[in-house]
């Protein structure tokens, strides 16, 4: 059994698939070395009880933003609210937000002036910008790229399933990419060659849950504890120990997350 501990940069605990059993999911998590785990706030009329999570689980940290998804059915975000909510100790980083046209190309125009509040209000906090995107490569990389001229702001690419090429753009703007189960499922050669390719101290792990379970847990309900089996195969991606590659994961967790820095 490994003594090395690893960081889920991107869950989900506050969804009612955990509602039962959150202590023993937390528990479970640290006993399979997962010290510390971001819980993500996808709609911002939820975050409170984001945050009581946040504050009753001294591994859990959090972050808070409107998921694309849900642009167009929620009130649009206000940098000064968002702001605010970054005074919390335990609030690490602006998101999840994004673009996602597989199933809402529709509110394409709100979820791109969506993304730039958000992308504004991580500029503003120095906090991490996380990315959610999908089906939507080409405008990604050009607001992304274009908001990066009118000021420097950090970014990690969660649960990055996309093109080469745009992790080519969000690598070159010195973001970062992060490997969820998707990248352990048998049929990813391709991802895992993106992946391959990104420098390993712009990598980090998550597991995305309760969705997105890496084999031998595929499609059952995800948990924090299975970030372990993702690393595993992040570590062979990169021909490194599993202990090299999660101090390596971990190292890039606290340059990014600074707020959950352990």
């Amino acid at each position: 059994m490994t003594t090395a501990t690893i960081v889920d940069s991107h869950c989900h605990l506050d969804f009612a698939d955990f509602d039962a059993e959150r202590d023993a999911v937390i528990a479970r998590a640290q006993a399979a070395g997962v010290a510390r785990m971001v819980t993500i706030c996808t709609k911002l009329r939820l975050e409170p009880k984001v945050r009581a999570i946040a504050e009753k689980y001294a591994p859990v940290y959090y972050a808070a933003g409107t998921h694309p998804m849900s642009a167009a059915d929620e009130p649009l975000a206000t940098v000064d609210e968002l702001v605010a909510m970054a005074a919390h100790p335990k609030f690490v980083g602006i998101g999840e937000t994004g673009l996602d046209y597989h199933y809402t190309a529709d509110s394409a125009e709100i979820q791109q002036q969506s993304l730039r509040v958000h992308i504004a209000a991580a500029r503003e906090t120095k906090l991490p910008l996380i990315i959610h995107a999908r089906a939507a490569d080409k405008d990604m990389a050009r607001i992304l790229t274009e908001e990066y001229a009118n000021g420097a702001y950090s970014c990690v690419m969660h649960c990055f399933s996309s093109s080469a090429a745009l992790a080519q753009t969000a690598l070159d703007l010195g973001f970062y990419l992060s490997m969820s189960g998707i990248a352990a499922f048998p049929k990813s050669k391709d991802l895992r060659d993106i992946f391959a390719a990104a420098p390993v101290d712009r990598v980090l792990v998550e597991t995305d849950s309760p969705y997105l379970a890496p084999p031998p847990h595929r499609g059952k309900r995800n948990e924090p504890a299975y970030t372990a089996h993702t690393a595993a195969v992040g570590a062979e991606v990169f021909g490194l120990s599993y202990e090299h590659f999660a101090a390596q994961t971990t190292a890039n967790f606290d340059r990014l997350f600074w707020k959950a820095k352990a």
